[in-house]
């Protein structure tokens, strides 16, 4: 499978995500940038999970349909050409990170999947629902982890 590699103008891999970006901050998401995503590629998708919450996996972010070409998204933005769909928070788009006070500090996982051909996915998907309806379809993938403590 294909590299992307991903990176932040706000935090270097396996460091502190800024607080601003957290749910009780000003809970703007991150600018990320990425490169190497394969030419054939139909879409990119971008989710951004916590595999340390109690409860299981929390998806933060999930955004679909985005423009195979698109390198980068802005602080606050959604990629171009893409779709937001509902975080475990149960809102539409980004939700900063939110570990239970004085519980070690989380992993946030940003992902980004070069998929062959459109995803399709649940009304509203976890992220297992994700992973498994991307499994088949993914050309190359790339991580960036952050993380976050309060």
């Amino acid at each position: 499978m294909a590299q992307i590699e991903v990176h932040s103008p706000d935090f270097d891999d396996d460091d502190f995500i800024p607080r601003r970006h957290g749910h009780d901050d000003e809970n703007v998401s991150p600018a990320l940038e990425w490169e190497g995503v394969p030419g054939n590629a139909a879409e990119l998708l971008l989710m951004c999970e916590d595999p340390d919450a109690p409860s299981g996996t929390f998806l933060h972010w999930l955004v679909t349909g985005i423009e195979p070409t698109a390198t980068r998204v802005a602080e606050n933005d959604t990629p171009p050409g893409g779709r937001e769909w509902p975080n475990d928070f149960g809102d539409t788009g980004w939700a900063g990170p939110a570990p239970p006070p004085g519980d070690h500090a989380h992993h946030y996982v940003f992902s980004v999947f070069a998929l062959s051909t459109p995803i399709e996915l649940p009304a509203d998907p976890s992220a297992d629902d994700v992973h498994r309806a991307a499994e088949d379809i993914i050309l190359a993938r790339g991580t960036l982890t952050g993380l976050f403590k309060r």
